[in-house]
């Protein structure tokens, strides 16, 4: 069961890019659809947890949940959701991979940690993966400046993700005895309504635009399947191995969404797109190969390890929270 758990979640994770995708293709406005997504999913699952008697109504209250919020939900999405008028489902989801070299990177420069001689070549690596992926069709005249700004876009989106993922070890440190899912579904309510009220100031929402099926259907699936089934899913699989395992979705997501949006949709993916990505996902390794020793070790060890780092982990666990 764990193994078709984990499965469920590498797919589910890996599918959101082009559902994503063929919303805003079908003029679904970016910053409402991920504002309604994110809401709406955070609402029913902190109703959720609160009927469980897992979470009290005054969580809704901390300002930390504001700020995370803030970070992780509408810092990384409405980057990404605009983004993606502009590159394809496959380009956003390995660009997305980036997120742990990010965390490591301030980790090092703005929080003067010291860090292994390896992950600095990880993500040296991970980086050139990223010229790789970018540098060709940006040269390139069909491209055109807006494919070099909605990269740039999902960019600066992981690097928001970075700071609060770093702040949210301090969160959860602090809040050590709420339930994570409620945690995650109060800082999902606070990012959405950020993103609901970006959209009512910069974009005219219709309701003829998600009366049709591939909109309609878009926003179901990641409301539903994204942002619920897979969070739960992970979450479980979290409670059941430790928290590493499930996390190296990162690291199979990217190329299932780049397979499916090629197979399915009719998106390119050049050589140089192909070879990017695996450079990224490479670097990515390479630069979280610590915690990867430690799966292998064996869950006791690793779940040992957890708990002398007050459940903050390393940056391949920090990008949970908020997947795709």
């Amino acid at each position: 069961m764990i193994v078709v758990n984990y499965l469920i979640v590498c797919l589910v994770f890996g599918t959101t890019f082009l559902a994503i995708k063929i919303g805003v293709d079908h003029a679904a406005p970016p910053f409402f659809s991920a504002g309604f997504r994110f809401f709406a999913a955070g609402a029913i699952l902190f109703l959720w947890m609160v009927w469980r008697k897992k979470a009290a109504w005054s969580l809704l209250l901390r300002r930390e949940m504001l700020v995370t919020g803030a970070l992780l939900t509408f810092g990384t999405f409405s980057f990404l959701y605009w983004a993606e008028q502009y590159v394809t489902s496959g380009v956003a989801a390995v660009l997305s991979a980036t997120g742990p070299l990010m965390i490591v990177l301030m980790q090092m420069i703005v929080l003067r940690q010291k860090t292994t001689r390896r992950a600095v070549l990880g993500i040296l690596i991970g980086l050139s993966g990223v010229m790789l992926l970018v540098l060709p069709n940006m040269i390139s005249v069909q491209a055109g400046p807006r494919w070099a700004m909605g990269c740039a876009a999902i960019l600066t989106g992981e690097v928001l993700y970075s700071i609060g993922a770093l702040y949210t070890k301090r969160v959860t440190q602090s809040y050590a005895g709420e339930s994570p899912i409620a945690l995650n579904a109060a800082q999902m309510i606070y990012g959405g309504l950020l993103l609901l009220i970006l959209s009512a100031f910069t974009e005219r929402v219709s309701a003829e635009v998600f009366l049709q099926p591939s909109t309609l259907g878009s926003l179901l699936y990641l409301t539903v399947v994204g942002s619920m089934v897979g969070h739960s899913l992970f979450y479980w699989l979290v409670a059941k191995t430790n928290p590493v395992f499930p996390s190296t979705w990162l690291y199979v997501s990217p190329l299932i969404a780049m397979t499916i949006g090629v197979l399915f949709y009719g998106e390119t993916a050049g050589w140089f797109a192909v070879l990017g990505g695996g450079t990224i996902i490479a670097g990515t390794v390479l630069t979280n190969l610590d915690s990867l020793r430690q799966l292998l070790s064996g869950p006791a060890r690793l779940t040992a390890g957890a708990a002398a780092e007050g459940g903050t982990g390393s940056a391949v666990k920090a990008k949970k929270s908020t997947a795709s």
